[in-house]
């Protein structure tokens, strides 16, 4: 069970947007991708088999989980994440500063 989801809104906590909030569009192992975070550009041919143009294309690249805490909307600030589980026997997510339960 993975500390960062798909649809979470995190912090970026180091690299060259230490600070930006974003929500992340994929995980892919031990990184993710975060909307418009993370920027490169990419050269590429034009390929007429998959109609794609040539030219300089803008995409996210992927961070590692280690620069990307949860953000925690209540404190206004990234937080560290664990897990518990409750009397029902589901585990869940959450906020170790508080204990706050991050998934509903």
């Amino acid at each position: 069970m993975n500390r960062i989801r798909k649809g979470d809104q995190v912090i970026v906590i180091a690299g060259k947007d230490k600070g930006q909030r974003g929500e992340v569009t994929r995980v892919v192992g031990d990184r993710v991708f975060v909307a418009n975070i993370n920027m490169v550009k990419r050269h590429t041919k034009p390929n007429p088999q998959i109609n794609q143009p040539g030219g300089i294309i803008e995409r996210e690249a992927p961070i590692h989980l280690s620069n990307v805490m949860l953000f925690n909307s209540a404190s206004g600030q990234g937080s560290r994440v664990g897990f518990k589980t409750l009397d029902d026997g589901r585990k869940v997510r959450v906020f170790r500063g508080t204990g706050e339960v991050v998934d509903a």
